[in-house]
């Protein structure tokens, strides 16, 4: 999948640059028309299937650079879960390679803000999460259930404690939960609408960590309003600075200043639910429209920086 940008004229305006978006399985290596002499790729680097088709994009548009049709390249960049991305390092121009700017996600320590940002994960497209339009009635109501948590419990993970400390302190009752031991990568019709049922039911949505502490669920929890209660731990790998204890992850969220409720242990949950029952109604929709506006103010931040670096970096007089 890929963005492709072609200047109409060398040196002109960045402000009349032509842009094109493809995607699907229609788009193949060489899928790269003639006229475009600067390219966006949208890659997936979080397995080695993945890497190895993201490496055969990578060394076509090479062989496009070396014959001067392509000029600029710059790559978005869905990363491994454990921030394993050394492969695109050769890649990359101040390592002798041919991509000027890299997007990444995770927190990963390639990051620099120079050539090297950070993307945030965001829904989960590939499982059909659809764009959400905020209305009156999601932001006004009163949600029956204080919290929801639907997902996979691994094993001796914070997932079991999670389940544990709302059965223990018979808080069970007021949330949606709906839990299973095996990941299933896809949806069907019926468990995406009761997902998205739970999410426009719930107050705050439950986001413990699972290989990384940056999840989908996270982004589709503010896409209906309901506030993520985040597990603010750095899991084990080689992202941000894992190796450094009490290394805090989600630096881009952070960052941007999201309004969600951070946890460092699960058994803060019980005093987080009782703050949530007291919280009068007018309360609630207060902070459930704030958490909209940040999240629409949040990509579209974004959508600029990307912009901006992308138009500073490739099309800069001079």
């Amino acid at each position: 999948m890929y963005l492709y940008r072609t200047m109409l004229t060398p040196l002109q305006a960045v402000g009349e640059l032509y842009q094109l978006f493809y995607t699907g399985p229609a788009v193949v290596p060489g899928h790269i028309p003639l006229d475009t002499d600067s390219v966006l790729l949208v890659l997936n680097g979080r397995e080695e299937q993945k890497i190895s088709y993201a490496t055969q994009w990578l060394q076509h548009v090479q062989t496009l650079v070396q014959a001067h049709q392509v000029l600029h390249v710059a790559v978005v960049l869905l990363g491994n879960e454990q921030c394993n991305n050394n492969w695109i390092e050769p890649y990359l121009r101040k390592h002798g390679g041919f991509v000027d700017l890299l997007f990444l996600v995770y927190d990963s320590p390639l990051v620099n803000e120079k050539d090297v940002y950070q993307w945030p994960l965001g829904v989960a497209t590939y499982r059909r999460f659809p764009v959400v339009t905020p209305r009156s009635e999601m932001l006004n109501s009163k949600r029956p259930y204080l919290c929801n948590f639907l997902g996979t419990v691994y094993k001796n993970s914070s997932r079991v404690t999670v389940m544990e400390v709302l059965r223990r302190e018979g808080l069970d009752k007021h949330c949606i939960t709906t839990v299973r031991d095996k990941w299933l990568p896809h949806e069907t019709g019926d468990s995406l609408r009761k997902y998205q049922e739970a999410l426009l039911q719930s107050d705050v949505t439950l986001c413990p960590v699972g290989v990384n502490t940056e999840c989908y669920r996270i982004y589709e929890a503010c896409s209906y309003g309901s506030v993520p209660v985040v597990e603010d731990i750095m899991t084990p790998g080689n992202c941000g600075n894992s190796y450094v204890a009490h290394s805090a992850p989600l630096q881009l969220l952070k960052a941007m200043g999201a309004p969600f409720i951070f946890v460092k242990d699960w058994k803060e949950l019980p005093a987080v639910l009782e703050k949530e029952i007291k919280m009068t109604l007018l309360e609630k929709h207060e902070r459930r429209k704030k958490l909209v506006v940040w999240y629409s103010r949040f990509k579209l931040d974004l959508k600029e920086q990307l912009t901006d670096a992308i138009e500073h970096t490739f099309f800069k007089s001079g």
